[in-house]
């Protein structure tokens, strides 16, 4: 890879919860956009399988060592000669919760790191629109940055992106690249994912590659789509309205340092203390 400017694309899927067909969808898109000469493809949150239904979600969801897909996308990533971000897949730790996990699988097919979503999704949006993750996903403890030697890599999944700052640590601790895979609802989408996104890539200076879910989904949700590549000056440089596919920006690493020189707010944080007064 150029140590200067990386080829990336998001891919935008409307998964469902027949894990086999999935996972062929996956294969289909990030071969056509390593094709293309994508160097580094991110996935979105539950790329294999996107079940509300608990019932549903552990007769599907396999340990770690048992599930079939980290093999073929591992296998995948070596053949195509690709990095690749599985934006998410579902992990169960144990006979009553799952890890909502997000796979870094270096060009040589190798699993180099994961991360655990930290912020689980329990929200009430409207009457009967509620979603409790916490109900089946623990919560992850640890943010992740992949160093590889192209470029520096920040992982998060959806909610995440509501939580800036975990985009800021990332960042202070070298983050280039922030990955966010997600299944954005409608309404929030609608309201709030342009927005968010522009929002931490100027206050990290990074690039953001936001690989989404988008339709109607078995499970009865709908996702928003709108996959987006945003640079470090906030601005979109890639989008997927609707439908599956993909897009693909180059990314050049020096508008980091150029952003982040320009407005040197990670430099100027101070720490400070919250005085209350009635």
């Amino acid at each position: 890879m150029n140590k200067k400017t990386i080829k990336a694309a998001c891919i935008q899927m409307c998964s469902s919860t027949d894990v086999e067909i999935n996972i062929k969808s996956a294969i289909s898109l990030i071969t056509k956009a390593a094709k293309q000469g994508a160097e580094l493809i991110i996935t979105p949150e539950m790329t294999t399988l996107l079940e509300r239904n608990s019932e549903g979600l552990f007769e599907k969801v396999k340990t770690e060592d048992e599930d079939i897909s980290l093999a073929i996308f591992s296998k995948l990533a070596a053949e195509l000669h690709i990095d690749l971000v599985i934006g998410s897949i579902p992990i169960k730790i144990s006979a009553q919760k799952c890890a909502n996990r997000s796979y870094f699988i270096t060009h040589n097919g190798k699993i180099a790191a994961h991360y655990d979503k930290i912020h689980m999704f329990d929200v009430q949006l409207a009457a009967g629109e509620v979603y409790k993750e916490s109900k089946n996903f623990q919560t992850g403890d640890k943010a992740v940055i992949i160093e590889e030697e192209a470029y520096y890599l920040g992982l998060s999944i959806c909610y995440d992106l509501r939580f800036p700052e975990l985009f800021r640590d990332l960042a202070l601790n070298g983050a280039e690249i922030i990955s966010v895979p997600a299944a954005f609802t409608v309404p929030t989408g609608k309201a709030h994912w342009h927005t968010l996104l522009k929002a931490r890539a100027i206050e990290t200076g990074c690039f953001i590659l936001a690989a989404a879910q988008n339709g109607s989904h078995e499970d009865g949700r709908e996702t928003y789509g709108h996959s987006l590549i945003v640079n470090p000056w906030g601005e979109v440089i890639a989008e997927k309205e609707s439908g599956t596919g993909f897009i693909m920006a180059e990314l050049d690493l020096a508008l980091v340092e150029d952003a982040r020189n320009k407005i040197p707010s990670l430099k100027h944080r101070r720490d400070y203390f919250v005085s209350k007064i009635k």
